[in-house]
């Protein structure tokens, strides 16, 4: 290994800071692909932070009290791999447990942007261990820092007693330009002022340069007044190698626990590169060798030296960080054994809780509806199980983008209280009318290991589409309930009737959608998502009510477990022609099927509650429930038909939406646009003669 000598503290600072900066270039340069100048711009600050303050301990990323390191400007990445690698951050097990092997190995750096290297174009969480979280879209990551901050905050007050500090830690989010653009900055920027979370800390690198140029072409904000306005305390750094105005900005921010903090940063993209600091080259492009050349003989480097950790670097950081991270972890871990004696109710949740696992009983008292041919909206009999739920689960916790009243999913009992500034310990959120910012918080909640849900109608689900895949992309097992699921919504009309979004939602790898048949199905799609760990879930509730099926007649409602099950069928279980539906639709096939039933058809009806489950099912199951065999099938959904062929196929039909829908009472719509008796029957028959 060449060996770069040093003489003081001062220059080894340098040094670890120049390490960084190389191996970030270097990996661009070999990848041929990336965006070198943050990381070059940008580490004196991560060195600063993560070497002075952070409360990490390398040998456990995933120790429940470290402070949390967000990079939102995720295209940074080798900033962030550069830091796992020369910290030496140890790599998790599929349990969270720590192993002996690095999380980043230089191989892997020298990999980067490679199939299967632990350094991927963007930090991706689960993937990569000590990545927080899986930061791409601009945005996306510092809106998942103030889910984080309410998480700690939340599990302070839930934890926390006297001589007992189990929870403190701080959340520090690096941003940059892209992220002050995108609206979801606003949204989670305001929550937080509003909230007051003095635990949170955004960083935002000021270099005013994008991919197109100077941020002149289109961002002049006053950022430092906008955050001001939110209720933030606003700190300066003019200029990003000044370590030690860095360090006295992030001491103001650690002593002021009443308001969130930025950091607004000035730095150069592309530090020290001869021809292309300060220009969009240097954003999102290799550099080119004679340019890493002129940038190396700036900071001192050999120039033809290649992914170099000269001598002393590691262990500089092991001595400060890794000596620091480690006696923090010990005390705790010996704070956590006392707590555990003094307090063993709540050290079992706490255990539960951090392995995603569920508390005793945490099912009983769940309702069971009697039969109701006038029944109960899907948002009712949801709100009925989930307030049950948050009985027996005491991190489950969520609200509504201002819609709580809506979707009924408030939590109703007087100890649960609101989530505010002089309330930490209320369990319900309230997120305002902010869709995408609630769902990117959610999953800031989730991966701190509390349960959280958040609702809104369906047709918002546009909205925070970007977020709902992530969590999907993170296997963390969100929940969201969206409400007003189909045009049953009636006289609100074609803006607020979601048509395309149920296909769209059940495109994403990953997800499981839950549309519910009845009030029974619904209580039993919140037992199988609550036994989620790793899967994100979206629960859809109708608005109008649906009936409630006689179970005595029909199958029992348990049969959502397997995402799809006979709900009726023929008397010799050889039926003609097979009627499929979810949600509202389940009880008109019903409908219909006594309908053929008394014309001596021979009928089947399938509820399919959730595709993503049933396709999880062995072919034995699936073929049980829609025999093969069978090609007269009619499917029956309030939504685009896109999807249903895969259980239709080319002789079935699909009684769905095919256009927008229209303002009008519900009844009207349902004979409009073909939802009733007759029409379901009608299709069968059709099938039917086309099968022969």
């Amino acid at each position: 290994m060449a060996t770069v000598t040093t003489a003081s503290a001062q220059q080894l600072d340098t040094l670890c800071i120049n390490t960084i900066r190389t191996l970030s270039i270097d990996a661009v340069q070999q990848a041929n692909s990336g965006h070198p100048g943050t990381p070059m711009g940008m580490a004196p600050v991560a060195y600063e932070l993560w070497q002075r303050f952070l409360a990490f301990d390398p040998e456990y990323a995933a120790w429940p009290n470290r402070d949390r390191f967000v990079l939102s400007i995720g295209h940074a990445s080798m900033l962030l791999y550069s830091m796992l690698h020369l910290t030496g951050v140890k790599e998790l097990d599929s349990s969270n447990r720590p192993t002996h092997k690095l999380a980043v190995p230089l191989e892997d750096i020298q990999r980067f942007r490679q199939l299967g290297s632990k350094c991927p174009g963007h930090p991706e969480y689960r993937w990569t261990s000590g990545v927080e979280t899986t930061t791409g879209p601009l945005g996306q990551g510092v809106a998942n820092s103030v889910g984080m901050a309410i998480a700690e905050r939340w599990l302070a007050h839930h934890f926390n007693r006297p001589g007992f500090e189990l929870f403190n830690y701080s959340v520090y989010a690096m941003c940059g330009d892209g992220d002050m653009m995108e609206g979801i900055s606003s949204e989670a920027g305001s929550l937080a002022g509003h909230l007051k979370l003095g635990n949170l800390c955004w960083i935002y690198d000021s270099n005013r340069i994008t991919i197109e140029g100077s941020t002149d072409l289109a961002f002049n904000d006053d950022v430092a007044g906008r955050f001001a306005s939110y209720g933030w305390n606003v700190g300066h750094v003019a200029d990003a190698n000044d370590t030690v105005a860095l360090g006295k900005a992030i001491r103001d921010f650690q002593l002021d626990n009443t308001r969130p903090t930025m950091i607004i940063v000035h730095s150069h993209i592309g530090y020290g590169a001869p021809t292309r600091q300060d220009t969009k080259e240097a954003h999102g492009e290799p550099l080119g060798e004679a340019e890493v050349k002129g940038a190396k003989r700036f900071y001192g480097w050999p120039e033809d030296a290649k992914f170099l950790v000269p001598d002393g670097v590691r262990e500089h950081f092991t001595e400060s960080l890794g000596k620091r991270g480690h006696d923090l972890r010990a005390k705790w871990n010996s704070l956590r054994d006392a707590y555990a004696k003094e307090f063993p109710d709540l050290a079992k949740q706490l255990d539960l809780m951090l392995k995603r696992e569920l508390p005793e009983g945490w099912d009983k008292n769940l309702p069971v509806f009697p039969a109701d041919a006038k029944g109960m909206a899907g948002r009712d009999a949801s709100g009925k199980a989930l307030n049950v739920l948050a009985q027996n689960v005491p991190w489950l916790m969520g609200g509504a983008a201002d819609l709580a009243p809506s979707t009924k999913t408030r939590l109703t009992a007087v100890e649960a209280g609101d989530f505010q500034a002089d309330n930490y310990g209320g369990r319900n959120m309230h997120f305002g009318i902010r869709e995408h910012v609630m769902a990117a918080i959610l999953n800031g909640m989730s991966l701190s290991h509390v349960r959280p849900y958040g609702s809104g109608f369906l047709i918002f689900s546009d909205y925070a589409r970007a977020s709902i895949r992530l969590s999907a992309i993170m296997e963390i097992p969100t929940i969201h309930v969206f409400t007003h699921d189909s045009i049953g919504v009636g006289e609100d009309g074609p803006t607020h009737q979601p048509i395309e979004q149920l296909a769209s939602l059940r495109a994403i790898p990953g997800m499981h959608i839950f549309r519910p048949g009845d009030a029974n199905e619904m209580v039993e799609a919140w037992k199988v998502i609550m036994k989620f760990r790793h899967e994100p879930s979206l629960l859809l509730a109708s608005r109008q009510p649906i009936p409630v099926l006689d179970r005595t007649k029909y199958a029992a409602a348990s049969g959502v477990a397997k995402g799809g099950y006979v709900l009726v069928d023929a008397e010799d279980s050889k039926p003609d022609v097979v009627l499929i539906a979810s949600g509202t639709e389940v009880p008109l096939c019903v409908e219909a099927y006594e309908k053929l039933k008394a014309e001596g058809v021979k009928a089947r009806v399938v509820s399919l509650p959730c595709w993503e489950l049933f396709a999880a099912q062995d072919q034995s199951y699936r073929d049980a429930v829609l025999p093969p065999s069978i090609k007269g099938r009619v499917a029956v959904e309030m939504a685009s038909t896109f999807g249903w062929e895969r259980y239709v196929g080319l002789e079935g039909k699909i009684v769905g939406m095919r256009t927008f829908g229209a303002s009008a009472p519900l009844k009207d719509l349902l004979k409009h646009f073909g939802f009733t008796v007759d029409a379901v029957v009608a299709a069968a028959k059709d099938v039917m003669t086309k099968a022969r």
